[in-house]
């Protein structure tokens, strides 16, 4: 496996600019997830790595090769050793699960069964899979089948687009533990492309934003999730309390009080930002700022709160509760703040 490094990326499609100076390193033996909107670039950029398409500047180098730059080097496809699982697993109907497996090795080792067999063992599915084809199979088992047949040629690269698309949630999570494993089994360089935030935080050692064609920021998951760059980035991973507030003196003063917070030593007018589950609730009176619960949202081992609170503008803020029996609708409660906000310049255009 290979270390990947894009640098200075860019690529439109006439006067549509899709992606610009995309900028990104995943080092050897990690997956980075690659987070971004529909449109953003994602898939523009995944082609670009595998060499579908030829960036218009820029260039792409994978294990210290350059494979891409610009309209001067660009290497073919198949000449890279980059694996690629697509969203559906795109098996080959006619093909048994073994033949699948083998497609990518050369012609005179697609009778390896041994190989295909590893490859099953690695991806948790029986020996008896061999034989099946792909209709036999359900979605995640396709999935586990698709990334099998990426990796057992031994790529330097494996790109994963979107491969929990369109499966249920236990199904989703079952399929996403068995492809970590597999790619640690193998010591695999990996890109993973969502749009799912939760997996994107969960699976990635990074997680890179894209966002209208840009990499707006490059992160461990938790210090994207608590740190994010700007407010764009931090609506965009995860929800998002925004407040107006006022820094001095390493404090902030919102309408939850006055509140440590992180970020650049602003003083005057700022936005600050918090999580919902940064939120306590409690129905005792005077613990914190005061508001009315309006309505819930069940989530089995959680409830959002929806909260306004008791300031002049009736600020309405959510919460994530996970008592068994949260505040009923109506009530008064008080809201308490757990750990640091994050403060920002101000927004200018009135949304909060």
């Amino acid at each position: 496996m290979a270390e990947l490094r894009c640098s200075g990326l860019a690529k439109a499609y006439g006067a549509r600019e899709v992606l610009r100076d995309v900028e990104l390193v995943v080092p050897e033996g990690t997956l980075t997830a690659i987070l971004g909107a529909s449109g953003s670039g994602k898939t523009t950029l995944l082609r670009l790595v595998i060499g579908f398409i030829a960036p218009d500047s820029g260039s792409i180098s994978v294990g210290g090769a350059v494979v891409a730059d610009g309209a001067r080097v660009h290497v073919p496809p198949e000449r890279r050793a980059v694996g690629y699982v697509a969203q559906e697993g795109a098996l080959f109907p006619h093909l048994t699960v073994a033949q699948n497996i083998l497609f990518g090795l050369p012609r005179g080792e697609r009778r390896r069964e041994a190989r295909a067999l590893a490859m099953l063992e690695l991806v948790g599915l029986p020996a008896s899979y061999t034989t099946r084809r792909p209709h036999e199979l359900s979605g995640g088992e396709q999935r586990r089948v698709g990334l099998a047949r990426a990796l057992a040629p031994q790529p330097r690269l494996i790109l994963l687009d979107e491969p929990f698309s369109g499966l249920d949630a236990h199904l989703r999570a079952e399929t996403r533990a068995a492809v970590m494993s597999a790619l640690a089994a193998e010591g695999a360089t990996a890109v993973l492309v969502t749009h799912d935030q939760a997996e994107a935080l969960s699976m990635g050692r990074e997680v890179a934003v894209l966002r209208s064609g840009r990499l707006a920021q490059t992160a461990a998951p938790d210090v994207l999730y608590r740190h994010p760059v700007n407010l764009d980035v931090a609506r965009f991973v995860g929800e998002a309390i925004v407040l107006p507030g006022r820094a001095h003196a390493g404090a902030v003063d919102c309408a939850l009080g006055r509140l440590d917070h992180l970020g650049a030593a602003y003083d005057g007018e700022v936005a600050v930002l918090l999580r919902p589950e940064q939120l306590r609730l409690s129905t005792r009176p005077g613990e914190g700022a005061a508001a009315d619960v309006l309505a819930h949202t069940y989530f089995g081992p959680e409830t959002v709160v929806r909260l306004a609170l008791a300031d002049a503008a009736r600020t309405e803020v959510s919460a994530r509760s996970q008592e068994f029996d949260p505040p009923a609708v109506g009530t008064r409660v008080g809201v308490q703040v757990v750990g640091a906000a994050v403060v920002y310049p101000p927004e200018r255009d009135g949304s909060s």
